[in-house]
């Protein structure tokens, strides 16, 4: 029916039973629709009473304040919620005209309104004659985050909670016929729970203001089944179910409980009924059957078979008063020394970190097409797991979790730091319990809930004992899943298991000196001593924070509540130093060196003996502190275009091939060797396998083959298959190679680049008639300037503020340059062009690879913003987009009849063990000599010198020019 406006719909739910005649149990009125809004900025309503009267302005529920246009324009006071590391943005005149309207900022996507305060939302609802003497209760699923309702001038509670709907019981206040509701929502900060939380920071969801999933009000007998929790036990092939029951006071109640499951699997049948007496005079109690589930179908990431248990509440006159139906699967999760196990089968955690990201609503969506493109898109990549870092997700998410055999980690919604704390016996540790508790409630019989832990990388100096007191009371109360103190941090004997920031290739803080920046290009290193004390499993912690360069398409997808402002600083600050239309490039070559940077952190996981498992950060983007462009998806979990999810898998699945190789570089007088393994963590085991391997070309030509075979592959990781040896000496000319492993006849494959270059090359004897000078003499500059070709290799003195305060690194930017204070590296890999004669002798690809990593450690970076635009480096570092310098390590030019080439690479140190820098040296040298060195752009000579330090620059005053 339809009155004042406001469409109410009752849905009436039945027994699904086929034997049931009773009369409905639970009636429920959807409050979708036109909601009466008033803004209370100056926090006046209380005192007010604006619970009463009429409100100005109107809104559509569920739904928040931004999506219905409310709130104000962003300016730079605007009370945003999260930490801003770098406050350049604020003084720095490169930011002066995004502090002007219109503002741009570029921490995080930016809300097209911002609201923080109460707002209060009215209207009115008819609450049908048979609803006389039924308990009413109001259910907001997520709001955000402080709630008070009013019904009929009445106060009738608040709730605080970021996890679980807020639900507030109407009977004493609503009656049949017209009833006025008001809802009270303050979405400013709380509590202090840590302003980077994800459950309530701008950086990712937005400080969102409004009621969105389910809104309704519920009808049922004023007797009832508050709660139903199942815990399977696989041993006796059965469920232990409790049930909270509630009843008014003075009352008794005398009756039956009747439960009965059916399986949820195609053609799953009904399982026999089971009945209870129940008796009981007070308020509450609590029943316990156990409920037999005979050859149970268990639920794991191979098969998500569930369970559906529909218990019933009959009073002994046979009316029925209260259902309550729930899913749940048959597993259980324990651990093995210092694995995770599911059902007594080893797992391992290949998982992605959810930030709580939502650049459409910014609000996390209740609804399940969002969760299975997400959770079906992870799994495409190879993933089997998800954290949710200091938040929890609305129940959608675990129902397609469930569903799709994804392993769940939930956290309280606290990263209790930035002056927060945990174990200081305030209101943040009650909040934690309290918020923990809600969970476990709402969403503790879903399968896919497999861990959980407080929060992220909480601080305090009593966090231990706080932390331990907080796993040992949960594992107490509710075996269903594995508990660990916090994410990050820190290792105490009562975790289940930990999660740790050390077994990475790149740890907070080591910039230049992580094991992929400073190490020789390998892969056979691993974590084991890192893990070899931890006694329980391991599972590192937020790997890789590998960036790419921004992908300006993406700005038009941001078609809902935040903009990416961001992003089009970035572009407009890349346009103006005249890099525009090499925005493509330097996304797609980051991008290829962020796939290589993932591949050498998750196989250096899979390698480690008894290692739990990883958590990527990420899989796709984070949005915010700072911009962190994390993914090899966007934050819509869409592709950018670099990877795909059948690359991804090569390294990342059940199943994967291994081959631990000492480097990747090699000479023609070498012998490769490579230790072939298998991280196997399949649904069982496998037999009679045989590995096929291969040597390709940079065509695909197949240059060597053999085979290996296994008798027995365990679930479990490193089992040797055997050893590829592979004489060098046949490759007589340099060149880029992929060795190729291939389990027969399944899926399984991977692959590796190594480069060959012939041995005892002497790069020096390619001189000809180049000079090779490390300073500008003035005789070097007269024969420049009269016709001589000039290599200057200015390594070591480049000026500050010209490139040497550019820490270039092998890898890519960690995280971001902003939130982590300028941490090293500062660029995102190099772009060049493989097909310029420059690189005839040495093979590249147009993005960087294993064979640059020693010439960028050797390096220093050219900025070559002063010089006209349309000079492009020959060999061109990606800078930060926080600054878009135009970065060169090697660049020519004309000078007077003369031809220059400015390389900043160290070509000169230690070349009999630096057969890259040799081989580039010679390469370079060769083309020099040749015709087909023509630089295109005249250089001057006084701006070329600037760029260096004295010693390297001793141009006489009459020679600049």
């Amino acid at each position: 029916m339809q009155k004042r406006g406001l469409f109410i719909f009752i849905l009436s739910i039945g027994s699904w039973l086929a034997n049931s005649t009773q009369a409905v149990s639970q009636s429920k009125l959807s409050l979708a629709g036109e909601w009466q809004l008033r803004l209370d900025p100056a926090d006046l309503g209380l005192r007010e009473h604006w619970w009463q009267g009429t409100y100005p302005d109107r809104v559509k529920l569920p739904g928040s304040l931004t999506e219905n246009g409310k709130g104000n324009d962003i300016t730079l006071q605007t009370p945003w919620v999260g930490d801003v590391i770098d406050s350049t943005y604020f003084f720095a005149d490169s930011y002066k005209k995004y502090r002007e309207n219109p503002i741009k900022i570029p921490f995080w996507l930016q809300s097209v309104k911002y609201y923080a305060g109460p707002a209060w939302y009215r209207r009115q609802i008819e609450i049908p004659a048979n609803w006389a003497k039924k308990r009413m209760t109001l259910n907001l699923e997520r709001c955000h985050w402080e709630t008070m309702v009013y019904v009929n001038g009445q106060f009738c509670g608040t709730r605080n909670s970021l996890v679980a709907p807020h639900q507030f019981d109407l009977t004493k206040h609503l009656r049949p016929g017209t009833n006025t509701i008001a809802i009270r929502v303050d979405n400013r900060y709380k509590l202090h729970i840590g302003p980077n939380s994800h459950s309530v920071a701008d950086h990712t969801q937005t400080n969102w203001n409004g009621l969105v999933g389910d809104l309704s009000v519920t009808a049922e007998a004023p007797t009832y089944i508050e709660d139903v929790q199942a815990f399977p036990n696989l041993a006796t092939q059965s469920i232990k179910v409790t049930m909270a029951l509630r009843q008014p006071r003075h009352q008794e109640f005398q009756g039956k409980l009747i439960l009965q499951a059916r399986s949820l699997q195609k053609n799953g049948a009904a399982l026999p009924e089971f009945t209870q007496a129940v008796r009981f005079t007070g308020e509450e109690t609590t029943v316990n059957p156990t409920y037999a589930i005979p050859n149970p179908q268990r639920w794991d990431e191979f098969n998500p078979n569930l369970y559906k248990l529909h218990v019933r509440l009959v009073s002994d006159q046979g009316e029925l008063l209260s259902e309550r139906e729930v899913t749940f699967g048959m597993r259980e999760m324990s651990t093995s020394g210092t694995r995770l196990a599911i059902n007594g089968r080893p797992i391992f955690l290949r998982g992605d970190v959810e930030c709580a990201t939502f650049p459409l609503t910014g609000y996390p969506p209740t609804a399940e097409p969002y969760w299975e493109k997400i959770m079906k898109t992870a799994k495409s990549y190879g993933l089997n797991h998800l954290r949710f870092h200091s938040w929890c997700p609305p129940e959608a998410a675990f129902d397609v979790a469930d569903r799709l055999g994804v392993y769940l980690y939930v956290e309280s919604p606290l990263w209790a730091n930035q002056s927060s704390a945990v174990g200081t016996g305030g209101v943040i540790d009650d909040f934690i319990y309290q918020e923990s508790e809600r969970i476990l409630k709402a969403y503790g019989n879903h399968p896919s809930f497999c861990m959980m832990s407080y929060g992220n990388e909480p601080a305090g100096p009593e966090q231990n004992e706080f932390l331990g007191r907080w796993v040992d009371h949960f594992k107490q109360k509710d075996n269903r899943r594995l508990y660990t103190s916090g994410a990050g941090w820190p290792m105490i004997p009562e975790n289940q298991f930990h999660i740790h920031s050390d077994a990475r290739i790149q740890r907070w803080g080591e910039g230049v000196k992580s094991i992929i920046n400073a190490g020789t290009p390998k892969t056979s290193y691993d974590w084991r001593e890192i893990t070899k004390t931890a006694t329980a499993p391991y599972v590192s912690h937020e790997i890789g924070q590998w960036c790419v360069y921004p992908n300006f398409k993406e700005i038009a997808k941001y078609t809902g509540v935040v903009r990416a402002k961001n992003f089009e600083i970035f572009k407009e600050t890349l346009e103006a130093n005249g890099m525009g239309d090499q925005a493509e490039a330097f996304l797609h070559s980051s991008g290829r060196l962020q796939t290589l940077c993932y591949k050498a952190d998750i196989e250096a996981a899979l390698r480690t003996p008894g290692f739990a498992g990883f958590q990527l950060l990420g899989l796709h983007d984070f949005p915010g502190q700072g911009t962190a462009l994390v993914g090899a998806l966007d934050v819509f979990w869409e592709s950018k275009g670099y990877t795909t999810p059948e690359e991804y898998r090569t390294f990342c699945s059940p199943t994967v091939l291994l081959a631990r190789m000492e480097k990747l570089v090699y000479e023609n007088n070498e012998t490769l060797q490579a230790a072939v393994e298998i991280a196997h963590f399949g649904a069982g085991e496998l037999t009679n396998q045989t590995v096929l391997w291969q040597v390709l070309d940079a065509a695909g030509k197949v240059k060597r083959s053999g085979s290996l075979t296994k008798d027995k592959i365990a679930i479990d990781n490193l089992q040797s298959v055997g050893t590829i040896q592979l004489p060098l000496a046949g490759f007589k000319k340099p060149e880029m190679l992929t060795l190729k492993v291939a389990l027969k006849g399944a899926e399984s494959t991977n692959s590796w680049n190594f480069w060959v270059y012939p041995a005892g090359v002497d790069a020096d004897a390619a001189t000809g008639k180049v000079i090779v000078a490390h300073t500008l003499t003035p005789d070097v500059v007269n024969q420049l300037q009269n016709g001589a070709n000039v290599l200057l290799l200015p390594y070591g003195h480049v000026k500050k503020g010209k490139g040497a305060e550019v820490e270039i690194g092998f890898s890519s930017v960690f995280w971001n340059t902003s939130w982590t204070k300028g941490q090293a590296p500062h660029t995102l890999g190099l772009v060049c062009n493989p097909a310029h004669p420059l690189f005839a002798s040495f093979p590249t690809e147009a993005s960087s690879n294993y064979q640059w990593q020693d010439l960028v450690s050797h390096s220093q970076t050219v900025i070559l913003n002063g010089f006209p635009k349309n000079l492009r480096p020959l060999i061109q570092p990606i800078d930060t987009w926080f600054e878009n310098r135009r970065l060169s390590l090697a660049f020519e030019g004309r000078v007077g009849k003369g031809k220059l080439l400015v390389c900043s690479i160290d070509l000169e140190s230690d070349l009999a063990k630096r057969p890259s820098a040799r081989q580039l040296k010679y390469s370079l040298l060769n083309y020099m000599n040749s015709s087909q060195f023509k630089p295109a752009n005249e250089l001057a000579l006084d701006q070329v010198n600037q760029l260096f330090q004295a010693e390297t620059s001793l141009l006489s005053p009459s020679l600049k020019n």
